[in-house]
């Protein structure tokens, strides 16, 4: 009998990596018309996390949804992190999820259903975790694996975290290490020691949960969660979405070396080790991010690495600045870390990094 492939060896890309680029992205989105429902709080407009709609004066429905091909070989591990990763838009709201449907594209004929089924036991292990079912789903012949959930959530109007907040002079707070991209994409061309893989694994399968809990309107003004388009990726889409609510301009100052990050990473990126998906986001974040000479090109792209089931990146206000990081570790969130602050800038969205 002939030996299953590995699933990531099926993947043109590894987890959130295979986002279509941002600026592809954006250029179609431009042909979706926005709604004029009032119920609708928050659609696809502000790049923000999940859609919100107002059921009444105090309850809103919140809704996501996130797919993608194979990260890690391990099956089991596969759904645990597909669904540790759609849950977190809802967390990353300040909501609570109620449920979930899952989405599956399998080539049933090259790997059978057994690990498929090995899936959907992990997804659904995280589910549990998190208090909630997967009540149901969809499935497709697919050449390329593909697994991910739908996920609904509940929230009090007034109690939203999205991520059109920021403003200038919060401090910026990231709850997990960077780098899970260059990681993943080191095991997947045989250069990565299980072990290695295992702290990654580990972080990608911590719900955000710990971290939203401790999150409200009047403590964090915005958050957003870290995926696919990196850490300057989606602090770009903070910045863009809270200039356009305060009719201000605002951009960042991060210091790269209060990043959490993994170790070993610039070793790997110095054998090639790097998602073209990072590659990518760097590209897009390019422009409007200046960075200090003493920042090499593997610095640079680490700021950019495309994250699977990333940390939360919060805006926290001065005032609320030590209570907070002082729960997230009561909470045992302890990679969280202040990496910057929001500033006034000339332009919207600019970023520097310092050493």
């Amino acid at each position: 009998m002939s030996k299953l492939p590995s699933l990531t060896s099926m993947a043109k890309s590894a987890g959130c990596a295979a986002k279509i680029a941002q600026a592809d992205l954006a250029k179609a989105l431009a042909h979706m018309p926005k709604s004029d429902d009032p119920n609708l709080i928050v659609d696809h407009a502000g790049s923000d996390d999940a859609a919100v709609y107002r059921l009444s004066s105090e309850l809103a429905l919140v809704e996501t949804v996130d797919i993608f091909p194979p990260i890690v070989d391990d099956p089991f591990d596969y759904g645990r992190i597909a669904a540790t990763n759609a849950l977190s838009d809802i967390y990353a709201m300040g909501a609570k999820p109620i449920s979930a449907l899952s989405f599956v594209g399998w080539p049933v004929e090259v790997l059978g259903v057994d690990r498929l089924g090995a899936v959907l036991k992990g997804a659904a292990s995280i589910c549990n975790e998190a208090g909630i079912a997967i009540a149901g789903g969809h499935s497709i012949v697919d050449n390329e694996p593909k697994f991910g959930l739908f996920v609904t959530g509940l929230v009090h109007p007034d109690k939203i975290i999205d991520n059109t907040g920021a403003r200038a002079g919060d401090y910026l707070v990231l709850t997990k290490k960077i780098g899970t991209g260059v990681l993943t994409t080191a095991s997947k061309r045989g250069y990565l020691p299980q072990g290695r893989l295992d702290e990654a694994v580990a972080s990608m399968t911590t719900l955000n949960a710990a971290a939203a809990s401790v999150m409200t309107p009047q403590t964090v003004h915005a958050a957003t969660d870290v995926t696919g388009f990196g850490l300057l990726g989606h602090l770009g889409n903070m910045l863009r979405a809270s200039s356009l609510a305060a009719q201000q301009t605002f951009g960042a100052r991060l210091s790269y070396s209060k990043i959490p990050l993994f170790d070993g990473l610039e070793a790997l990126l110095e054998q090639g080790l790097c998602p073209l998906g990072t590659q990518r986001n760097l590209e897009t974040a390019a422009p409007l991010t200046t960075f200090t000479s003493e920042l090499n090109d593997n610095n640079r792209l680490l700021l950019a690495d495309a994250q699977t089931s990333g940390g939360l990146l919060m805006a926290v206000p001065k005032a609320h600045l030590a209570a907070l990081l002082a729960e997230l570790k009561a909470h045992n969130v302890t990679s969280c870390a202040v990496i910057g602050q929001v500033t006034l800038s000339d332009q919207s969205a600019s970023i520097e990094v310092e050493l």
